[in-house]
């Protein structure tokens, strides 16, 4: 028997989050048919308004929810622009909440977490969403784990995927759970993108959102890691800038700043490298020495460690071409 995919679509839904995932699902089922093999899934699209708009302006069509016949496998809620800040519709809600214990797999994509986190369904949970939704996704569900830099995130039955593209990570993780590595893997090909994507979702988002510090000694600190990023930023040297002993100065900016000033100085320090390296004409050692890391080793294992990748790999995938 065919597995029931259905996709909860909701008004302003952002069509990658649908479509993405329902092409993985589909290709998957291409795949079986050139194999000799019957369907692995069935696809439906159902939600509370019949013809909902996407974010993009296009317009859908779909089946009700009331009208959704059989059990359901798996469902999938894709996200929207907004979904994070406006009132959602309670009857999706409503629908979710009644019936997600009966289904197998629960799958937010996106800020479709806000839907599950209506319902219920994410509360103590390990879960993640779009990284520029992650705090308010904390807000929302105090009990919950918020991963920020995992693509995806499985606990138990529910999963739920970072932003967008993600959403694709995240169903062909599914596929491979279901029909194993060697289909999977030619979806992928078909589909031209990575089994497993190299990295998180750090790479992809802006790190130094964070407020700067109103007290005085630790504001000018901040300032003065983020405009000279290459100066001797040890701890005690940044205390002796702030006026403050080691010990209360490390208490006071954790206090204000919500980590500890050694973690502060390296993300600032990527950061800044990842700007550089997207640009050409700097090779990775005056990078590294332009930002403080000393060598090009270091850099990358801060790399590794902060994003998932190496300094190469990520200038090979964000580099900005400068025309002549």
């Amino acid at each position: 028997m065919a597995r029931h995919v259905a996709f909860l679509v909701l008004p302003g839904v952002q069509l990658l989050d649908l479509a993405g995932p329902a092409d993985v699902f589909m290709a998957a089922n291409q795949c079986r048919r050139g194999r000799g093999q019957e369907p692995s899934y069935r696809v439906t699209f159902a939600g509370p308004v019949a013809e909902p708009d996407t974010a993009s302006g296009v317009g859908l069509r779909v089946g009700r929810l009331s009208r959704i016949r059989g059990a359901i496998d798996t469902l999938v809620v894709p996200g929207g622009m907004d979904f994070g800040e406006a009132e959602l519709d309670p009857r999706a809600s409503d629908w979710v909440r009644r019936r997600w214990r009966r289904i197998r797999r629960v799958v937010s994509i996106c800020s479709g977490a806000f839907v599950l986190a209506d319902a219920g369904v994410l509360a103590g949970r390990r879960v993640t969403t779009h990284w520029r939704e992650l705090e308010r996704l904390g807000q929302v569900v105090p009990d919950a784990t918020v991963e920020s830099d995992a693509l995806y995130v499985k606990d138990g039955s529910v999963y739920t995927s970072a932003g967008i593209t993600a959403g694709i990570d995240l169903a062909l993780a599914l596929v491979e759970e279901d029909l194993g590595p060697d289909l999977a893997l030619e979806v992928a090909r078909i589909l031209v993108m990575f089994l497993h994507r190299p990295g998180g979702q750090s790479q992809f988002s802006a790190a130094l959102t964070r407020p700067t510090s109103e007290h005085p000694g630790i504001r000018d600190v901040q300032v003065d890691v983020t405009e000279n990023p290459g100066k001797d930023h040890r701890v005690p040297e940044l205390a002796k800038r702030a006026g403050m002993s080691t010990r209360h100065f490390v208490r006071v900016f954790t206090q204000e700043t919500g980590e500890p000033p050694a973690h502060y100085v390296q993300r600032v320090r990527v950061e800044r490298a990842r700007q550089m390296l997207e640009r050409e004409g700097l090779c990775v050692e005056e990078v590294a020495a332009t930002c403080g890391f000393g060598s090009a080793e270091t850099m990358r294992r801060r790399f590794q460690q902060s994003l998932g990748v190496s300094p190469s790999a990520y200038r090979a995938r964000f580099t900005r071409r400068i025309p002549a």
